[in-house]
C-alpha cells in the first residue's frame, strides 16, 4: 500500500442500526493499519449523522462520490443481497480493493460475474465469509492437517438455522427471491467452514422444503409469508472419500442447536454450539484420539486469536476475518476469504438446490 494507512469506505450505514454500524465499524477500528475515512447512506443526514457519531471525516450520500475520493484504498460493501452485484460492479471499474459481505451473490450466476469482474480487472477481492476465520474453526482445520482423527471417514452436522422470527429490515429475508435466506446465510456460512476444514464436495444429494407456511415481524408480531428453505437435508461424499451429511431446520430447538461430528480412523472431533449460526456463537471443541474412552475439551491455543480485547463474538469473528484482510493486503498473502470462495460456496449452493429439484445426484465441479 502507499499510504501508511489502508483507508476504507464503507458503503451502507446508518447510524442506529445495521450490520455495518454494529460491527463492521468496531471490527475495522480494532487495528491501527486502518483508517475508516468514509461512509455512504441514501440520505445524506443519516451519512453525516453516522459520520459524526463514529469519527468519520467524509460523509456521501451516493456510492459515485465514495469511489471517486482519493482518500479510499479498500471498500466494503454492506448492503443487502440484491443490491451487492451493481455496487460491486461500480468498486472493480474504480480499481479499489472490494470488500463484499456474504452472500457475495444474488445465486450462483451473480457471484460467478462478479468473480469475472474482479479477475478481469486484477482487483482485490474478500468476501465476507468470517466463518472460516473463526479461532476455533482455523484449529479444527489444523487438527484435522495434523492428523487428530486420523484420516477422516465421515462428517454429520444437525443444527438450527433460525429465521422465521426477523426485524422488519431484514423482512426480505424470508422471501426466496432476496437470495438472502437460511440457506445462504447460516447454513451456507457452517458447509464452507466444513468444507474449508475437510476439503470439498465432489458429489452431493439434497432436499430442502417450507414445511412453515408464515415467519413473524419481531416488532410488531405480524405474520407473514415465507418461501425460503426452512428444512435443508443434504448428505454426499467429499473429494478426500468421507461421507457427509448436515440438515438444519428453521426456527430453535429445546434440544439440539448445532453438533458437528468428524469420525476418523485415529479419533473423533465434536463441536457443539447454542445455535447453527457459527460466526455468531461460542463453539466447543472436544476430541478422543482411539487409546480414550470419553472426549474431553480441546482448548483453542491463544495463538489463533488474532484480535485483542474484549467484542460481542459475531463482532469478534468479524475482526478475525479484517485481520486476515490486513495480513494479505500488507504481506500478499492469501488467507482472507476471496471472491473465489464464495463462488465455490454458492456453486455447492447451487448443486444442492439442483438435487433437491430433480431428485438426482450431483457431481460438484467447482
Amino acid at each position: 500500500m502507499k499510504n501508511s494507512k489502508i483507508r476504507i469506505g464503507i458503503i451502507g450505514v446508518d447510524p442506529t442500526r445495521g450490520w455495518a454500524s454494529y460491527a463492521h465499524i468496531p471490527a475495522i477500528k480494532q487495528f491501527t493499519e486502518f483508517e475508516i475515512t468514509a461512509v455512504t447512506n441514501p440520505s445524506m443526514d443519516k451519512a453525516v449523522a453516522a459520520s459524526k457519531l463514529f469519527g468519520i471525516p467524509n460523509a456521501f450520500d451516493n456510492v459515485d462520490d465514495l469511489l471517486a475520493s482519493s482518500e479510499v484504498d479498500l471498500v466494503v460493501v454492506a448492503v443487502k443481497v440484491p443490491y451487492h452485484k451493481e455496487l460491486v460492479e461500480k468498486v472493480i471499474k474504480s480499481g479499489k480493493h472490494v470488500y463484499c459481505e456474504w452472500p457475495l451473490g444474488n445465486g450462483l450466476e451473480e457471484a460467478r460475474v462478479m468473480t469475472k469482474w474482479a479477475s478481469d480487472k486484477n482487483v482485490t477481492t474478500f468476501a465476507g465469509l468470517q466463518s472460516q476465520s473463526v479461532p476455533a474453526i482455523r484449529y479444527i482445520k489444523k487438527l484435522i492437517a495434523e492428523g487428530y482423527v486420523g484420516k477422516v471417514l465421515s462428517t454429520s452436522v444437525v443444527a438450527s438455522g433460525g429465521m422465521l422470527m426477523t426485524d422488519t429490515s431484514n423482512a426480505y429475508t424470508l422471501d426466496v427471491k432476496n437470495g438472502a435466506s437460511m440457506l445462504t446465510i447460516p447454513f451456507g456460512a457452517s458447509i464452507h467452514a466444513l468444507c474449508n476444514c475437510l476439503g470439498a464436495f465432489s458429489e452431493i444429494t439434497a432436499t430442502t422444503a417450507t414445511v412453515n407456511q408464515f415467519g413473524e415481524i419481531a416488532e410488531s408480531g405480524e405474520k407473514v409469508p415465507i418461501t425460503i428453505e426452512d428444512q435443508i437435508a443434504v448428505s454426499g461424499t467429499l473429494v478426500s472419500g468421507a461421507v457427509a451429511s448436515i440438515h438444519y431446520r428453521a426456527g430453535v430447538s429445546k434440544g439440539t442447536n448445532f453438533l458437528w461430528e468428524i469420525n476418523g480412523t485415529e479419533g473423533d472431533l465434536v463441536i457443539t454450539a447454542d445455535f447453527g449460526h457459527i460466526a455468531f456463537f461460542p463453539l466447543t471443541i472436544k476430541g478422543a484420539k482411539k487409546n480414550q474412552t470419553n472426549v474431553e475439551i480441546l482448548e483453542v491455543p491463544k495463538d489463533f486469536l488474532l484480535v485483542p480485547g474484549s467484542l460481542d463474538l459475531p463482532v469478534y469473528n468479524l475482526a478475525q476475518n479484517y485481520a486476515l484482510v490486513l495480513k494479505d493486503l500488507i504481506g500478499g498473502t492469501k488467507q482472507a476469504p476471496r471472491f473465489e470462495d464464495a463462488l465455490a460456496t454458492h456453486h455447492l449452493l447451487d448443486a444442492i438446490q439442483k438435487a433437491s429439484t430433480t431428485g438426482q445426484r450431483q457431481i460438484i465441479n467447482g
